[in-house]
């Protein structure tokens, strides 16, 4: 069953995701506190460039589950080692996988700076970017299959999914890279840097890695760490890969 066909018509790609954010949603997300005229103007110069190229993108694909064991799901043909997400997905027989990212353009923008400043406010316009294709996704796939809630894993989010398992999810994926542009390096990071992959699932209760990560002073927290999660899934401690 490894590596079986998949169909186009299960898969949808977004390369229209609507994306303009103003100065004050820059400098808020910066979190600087004392904004000097410069730092405005600047932001508002690079806010105004990169809104001339930004082009934020994400795909998804339909996909089942074929199998089920007690730390590992198969869903269309590709194995997924987990015991969290195994445990996610129970009850559950659609799932999600996705890519998101900023876009080629916008890391382009970046690469061509020295100023530490405008490199740091180029990397928030990317985060922000790379966060609307993921809502976009998310609403998508809520409002076409009429589900309430939806949460979502990430390959390498947790010790209990390592990064490597990137290789099966964008092995389901297809093309990805030439469909988003969004490419994996040999050691299962993506590029452009600014991009998420993942796992979208129904869930009555929402789900955050973060409940069971007990890595202190993460800029990314969504969640509070929650020892009660970890023993809920059978992990003494899940933290970080």
């Amino acid at each position: 069953m490894d590596n079986q066909a998949v169909s186009d018509h299960d898969l949808h790609v977004f390369s229209d995701v609507a994306f303009a954010p103003t100065a004050d949603d820059v400098i808020r997300a910066m979190k600087i506190r004392k904004v000097s005229p410069s730092l405005s103007r600047l932001v508002t110069a690079l806010v105004k460039e990169s809104g001339e190229v930004a082009n934020p993108k994400a795909l998804c694909r339909v996909s089942y589950i074929d199998s089920r064991n007690d730390d590992a799901v198969v869903i269309t043909g590709r194995t997924f080692t987990s015991r969290v997400l195994r445990q996610n997905l129970d009850g559950v027989e659609r799932v999600f996988p996705f890519v998101a990212t900023c876009g080629t353009e916008l890391e382009g923008l970046l690469h061509d700076r020295s100023d530490i400043m405008a490199a740091y406010c180029l990397d928030t316009i990317m985060m922000l970017a790379v966060n609307a294709a993921r809502r976009h996704v998310q609403e998508f796939i809520k409002r076409t299959f009429s589900l309430g809630q939806v949460s979502r894993m990430a390959p390498g989010s947790l010790q209990d999914w390592p990064l490597e398992q990137q290789g099966p999810l964008f092995d389901l994926l297809g093309d990805v890279e030439g469909l988003i542009g969004v490419r994996l390096t040999e050691r299962y990071l993506m590029t452009p840097i600014k991009s998420v992959s993942g796992i979208f699932f129904p869930a009555e209760v929402r789900f955050e890695s973060c409940q069971l990560c007990s890595r202190t002073n993460c800029p990314g927290r969504r969640a509070p760490y929650d020892p009660g999660a970890c023993a809920k899934y059978g992990l003494e401690s899940a933290g970080t890969a």
